[in-house]
């Protein structure tokens, strides 16, 4: 698993959710160490069954051997995405990892998911600063997250979920729910 050291200030005020320099030279160099992990695994042959397995390994915080994902898979720094037994990602998985995102055993995710963790200020001035601040995500065992979805910083999705394609997921989604939508709703519970 990912556990190279970060040399960073920035890094545990990162994981704290607290408010960091987002362009301090040890988050950036980290950032780059991981798109070039990430750029080693997206060129590797679909068919290298054990090179991407080990390469996931490098980059991922938690996975098993069952862990498939379809390239081209892109993340922040890896370590913070853990995942469950049987988990399956199809083509163009992104997750900015800024603050841990776990997912349960058993979940599928579809194609163009995004998982983001990353919060940046509605104010351009502030915005500006690159300071930014991160909120986890947590998704549940036996999960689907449809193609095209969106999930946003601090959302909680249950076990027993399935969201449906092209959702924008803004808040929790209690277990055993059918969630769709714009924001993403619960329109039925199993």
């Amino acid at each position: 698993m990912n556990n190279t050291p970060i040399h960073s200030p920035e890094y545990g005020k990162m994981l704290a959710g607290e408010t960091y320099q987002a362009t301090e030279p040890g988050l950036v160099l980290e950032l780059n160490r991981v798109k070039v992990l990430c750029h080693e695994y997206n060129g590797l042959c679909p068919t290298d069954f054990t090179g991407r397995n080990r390469k996931l390994h490098e980059i991922l915080g938690q996975c098993h051997d069952d862990t498939f994902i379809v390239q081209p898979f892109y993340c922040d720094f890896g370590r913070h995405i853990r995942v469950g037994k049987g988990f399956f990602a199809n083509f163009s998985f992104t997750v900015l990892d800024e603050a841990f995102v776990t997912i349960g055993n058993d979940c599928f995710i579809g194609p163009n998911v995004g998982i983001y963790t990353a919060c940046h200020s509605t104010d351009p001035v502030e915005r500006n600063t690159r300071r930014e601040w991160a909120r986890p995500v947590n998704i549940g065992d036996n999960c689907w997250i449809g193609g095209g979805v969106t999930i946003l910083p601090g959302v909680s999705i249950g076990c027993n979920c399935t969201i449906g394609a092209g959702s924008v997921v803004v808040g929790n989604i209690p277990d055993n729910s059918v969630a769709v939508g714009n924001p993403c709703r619960v329109v039925r519970t199993l």
